[in-house]
């Protein structure tokens, strides 16, 4: 048995697309516009989010620090961030020279505690960055509330929330801006790659100049007016990315049957809970994730799975802010986020991708049981 934590599914189609640029011999643009399937595909995935604009760029953290850029966060100001999430979330932060403030999560969803938000916000407060985890959309109304009364932007994170909703609204269409990560494990993929969301038409435009080395046209020039770099999504990842978005639906719908799978077998092990779908959100099951009532069985079981050739993964075994290079700049400790820490010892996310079976996914949750009996 092997069945990796997540894998990208690639078929003729996107073979057919790539080939078809490939022969074309237009691999990249670089005017701010970007390239035609550039173009095609942002049209495309803003109109899926349910947005204006939609601004494609390299990678999902290139999509992060570009939207802190955009807003003109810098030194001396703070950005809120929570500490359960993959690093770039606060490495962006520090790349344009602010202060990550570190916010503790909710501990049945695993996302942005707007109690702690209200708590940490403060006059330096420049952005918010709530972090859709798992597939799962943070708090949002709670977190628009207390940004809009303090008049502080909000950057989702939605790397991992392709499809997910929140009151009838997806992922990335709710915030200032919306971030999102094309990377291979992610629900679809471009290879590497990211998008920017947004309804804001000036921020849009700035975004699209940053991306190509702060380029604007003027008077028929393409002329440098701002910093920038090089963050432009090939022509290659744009033609692969239209392709897995038609299927996005598809995955999505795969994804819910094998969670429904998991749930219907692991309801009754009372050792571990399992992952909540709450009233008024829409999961997208990028992970399936358990929480354990101690980390050794977290751990027993862990190695159990892996032994069996199931990827059984801990997202995330080490918060940020216990990371090296936090604990060196910030000089965070143990106890500043007590519910974080305690997560990051129970935790264990399965695999739930849609390139598993119905018979794959039974196999994961009996692996489970198992285990969880051989080591409770």
């Amino acid at each position: 048995m092997d069945i990796p934590i997540n894998k990208p599914i690639l078929d003729e189609e996107e073979i057919s697309e790539v080939v078809k640029v490939l022969r074309q011999g237009s691999l990249t643009a670089s005017p701010p516009e970007g390239g035609p399937n550039v173009r095609l595909f942002e049209r495309e995935f803003a109109s899926f989010v349910g947005v204006k604009n939609a601004i494609a760029v390299n990678s999902g953290t290139a999509a992060l620090h570009l939207s802190l850029m955009a807003l003109g966060v810098g030194p001396g100001d703070e950005v809120l961030v929570p500490s359960l999430t993959f690093v770039a979330t606060a490495n962006v932060v520090i790349l344009v020279g602010a202060k990550p403030i570190f916010i503790d999560v909710d501990p049945k969803t695993y996302t942005m505690d707007p109690k702690d938000l209200e708590r940490k916000i403060t006059e330096k407060t420049k952005a918010i960055i709530p972090v859709h985890l798992y597939g799962l959309m943070a708090d949002m109304d709670s977190i628009m509330s207390i940004a809009d009364k303090r008049r502080v932007s909000v950057i989702e994170d939605a790397a991992q929330a392709h499809g997910s909703e929140f009151k009838g609204k997806r992922a990335g269409s709710i915030g200032t801006m919306g971030c999102f990560s094309f990377y291979p494990s992610k629900v679809m993929t471009t290879g590497e790659g990211g998008m920017i969301t947004t309804n804001n038409d000036d921020i849009a435009s700035i975004l699209r100049s940053i991306r190509t080395h702060g380029q604007e046209w003027v008077n028929g020039e393409l002329l440098t007016t701002r910093i920038g770099g090089n963050y432009r999504m090939p022509e290659i990842e744009a033609a692969i990315g239209r392709v897995q978005l038609k299927k996005l639906l598809k995955f999505l719908e795969i994804r819910r049957r094998n969670a429904k799978i998991l749930t219907d077998i692991l309801n009754s092990v009372k050792q571990i809970e399992l992952p909540i779908e709450p009233e008024g959100y829409i999961h997208n099951w990028y992970l399936y994730t358990i929480k354990f009532e101690s980390q050794i069985l977290r751990d027993d079981v862990k190695k159990y799975l892996n032994s069996m050739g199931i990827g059984a993964t801990i997202y995330y075994k080490t918060p940020v802010h216990l990371m090296p290079l936090y604990k060196r700049l910030l000089n965070t400790r143990e106890g500043l986020l007590p519910i974080t820490e305690d997560l990051s010892r129970r935790l264990l996310s399965l695999p739930v991708h849609h390139g598993m079976s119905e018979e794959d996914t039974q196999k994961v949750a009996e692996a489970v049981k198992e285990a969880v009996i051989k080591y409770a």
